[in-house]
């Protein structure tokens, strides 16, 4: 196990309508912000930044100010939905070099921004998405979209809401029994016709994370690898809703996923909650800590495959960034 010294925390949270109430208050944004304060995340992927573009995107840049030292990026919000994704890095740790967005024939946009870890030679992608809430086959598209970012060569991180199921099955979160699903349009969301039967929608899961013909997948569920490899099997708890009760039990539908040679530098993986998630987000943060020198060997190492393209400008300080430590992490 690293020292605490030693970490890299990734935490992927969906917080309800930006933890802003139709009302206006921003209590829960407030309880938010504590919850974030406590576990200090290196990279935030944020889905529901509801119209955080509005007004000089200023609750974006309020949440990175509470977040300490971090820079934000935001995705942009589409005419039917004003929920974007966005990302923070802390940038005494990331430098970014390089920032995208994945839009054509997705539901919300994906926020990529890329970046070099203190002390490695290779970037890192990493990316938050929130899949299609109503299309199983939009999911579908979505997660087509996102295994680009899991191409040969490419390190990545990612992580958001899936709207959807694991394709592995596992008994601390069985599948929906659908008969006592009272949300008539909520089974329609989330089920798809297989056989010439209605069964829970997995496809998204299974496009990221499935092994085929004997090949690894594209992405590692991180939860699956701690359950599996580390002896966490916490990390399979399930994530939403906290609130509803009308959407049958409780489901893992938020995950956090990394490239295999990133997922190996994984030492924990936890859902976080508490009294204050509850009542902040019907959405628990994810919680994915990483070896900091682990995960900087692996992006430094010439079998790690080819770098991720940066711009000139980010390139020019690539050495001088580079010559940083991170105590603990030699």
């Amino acid at each position: 196990m690293s020292s605490p010294k030693d970490e890299f925390r990734v935490l992927s949270w969906n917080i309800e309508h930006n933890g802003v109430d139709k009302d206006g208050s921003t209590a829960r944004w407030d309880l938010a912000m504590d919850v974030l304060d406590a576990i200090q995340p290196h990279v935030l992927l944020r889905q529901e930044l509801t119209r955080a573009d509005r007004d000089g995107q200023s609750m974006v840049w309020n949440e990175a100010r509470r977040l300490g030292h971090h820079f934000p990026f935001l995705a942009t919000a589409t005419p039917e939905s004003a929920n974007p994704t966005g990302v923070y890095l802390d940038y005494e740790v990331c430098q970014p070099t390089n920032h995208y967005e994945h839009g054509t024939k997705l539901w919300h946009p994906v926020c990529n921004p890329v970046a070099l870890l203190k002390g490695a030679t290779q970037a890192l992608s990493l990316g938050s998405f929130h899949l299609c809430s109503w299309d199983p086959a939009t999911r579908a598209t979505e997660a087509k979209r996102l295994t680009t970012l899991g191409k040969p060569g490419m390190a990545a991180i990612i992580g958001g809401d899936g709207n959807s199921y694991p394709h592995r099955l596992n008994d601390r979160t069985p599948l929906p029994d659908w008969s006592k699903v009272e949300d008539r349009s909520h089974y329609e969301h989330r089920t798809i016709v297989r056989d010439g039967k209605r069964i829970s929608d997995t496809v998204a899961h299974e496009i990221l994370c499935g092994e085929h013909e004997g090949h690894p997948p594209v992405f590692v569920d991180l939860a699956y690898y701690a359950a599996t490899e580390l002896g966490q099997e916490t990390a399979l708890n399930p994530t939403a809703s906290l609130w509803k009760t009308n959407q049958g039990s409780r489901q893992r539908i938020d995950w956090v996923l990394a490239t295999p040679q990133v997922a190996g530098c994984l030492t924990s993986l936890r859902v976080v909650v508490n009294d204050d998630v509850i009542a902040a987000s019907d959405h628990p943060p994810v919680l994915a800590t990483f070896s900091f020198s682990a995960l900087r060997r692996v992006l430094s190492s010439e079998t790690a495959g080819a770098r991720v393209r940066q711009s000139s400008a980010a390139a020019g300080n690539a050495d001088a960034f580079a010559s940083f430590t991170v105590e603990g992490s030699a």
